[in-house]
């Protein structure tokens, strides 16, 4: 069986999720009491975010192919980012990458493909929100991809990284947030709603009844990859 490299800390809660479900998943597939193999390789967050800030995508890039050229190095043969934001800049990572790697977005495109749904909306880091990375991905399967209003962006944003990424879940977060895809759906018409931060679902993951399918990009993205793992 391959053994699976994730680039994580990029948040650790996040990351914590990654490593549950990719487990629970495992054991569902597989329920003889084995578990897969996996290396993280835990990265600083912060760096990471004064890159995007200082807007310096290629030094970004550079340091995640580092990173995953530490996991080969280790024994990994395929590899994951635990977050959306890094997708950014996934082509150029993928081109240079020693491991092949499942791209979270596309995972998600599938994912809402198979849903029938044609106009979703995103939530996750400003960086994100406002990157072409989601909307050209899925208009290749014509879906359509819109993000929050300036305001709603700010707060969403603000919030992401004062409390998800740092494990702080409340429900006046979670109240305004649902409020946001109410607002969503009536105008901008949204027939699903992309948590494309993968803190988000820790927040969302079980509101009941919403309104809209929430694409959880987290799990959707374990699914792909245990596709990957030859189990």
């Amino acid at each position: 069986m391959k053994t699976l490299g994730m680039i994580g800390g990029v948040g650790p809660e996040s990351t914590i999720d990654y490593y549950r479900l990719i487990i629970a998943v495992y054991r569902e597939r597989k329920p003889d009491g084995s578990y897969p193999p996996i290396i993280i390789n835990s990265v600083n967050l912060k760096e990471m975010v004064d890159l995007l800030e200082a807007n310096n995508l290629p030094a970004l890039g550079r340091r995640i192919v580092a990173e995953l050229q530490k996991l080969s190095n280790a024994g990994a043969d395929l590899a994951i980012l635990t977050s959306n934001t890094p997708h950014i800049v996934f082509d150029e990572i993928a081109r240079q990458s020693p491991l092949p790697l499942v791209s979270i977005v596309e995972a998600a495109c599938d994912a809402a493909a198979r849903m029938g749904l044609r106009k979703l909306g995103l939530f996750g880091s400003r960086f994100t929100m406002q990157a072409r990375f989601y909307p050209d991905v899925f208009c290749g399967k014509a879906i359509v991809v819109v993000s929050p209003n300036a305001e709603e962006q700010a707060y969403i944003h603000d919030h992401y990284m004062r409390e998800l990424v740092n494990g702080i879940f409340r429900q006046e977060t979670r109240d305004d947030l649902l409020r946001i895809v109410d607002r969503m759906k009536q105008q901008d018409h949204i027939d699903g709603l992309i948590l494309g931060g993968t803190e988000l679902p820790l927040l969302l993951r079980d509101v009941a009844n919403p309104n809209i399918p929430f694409l959880d990009t987290t799990r959707i993205h374990v699914s792909a990859v245990m596709d990957q793992l030859e189990i």
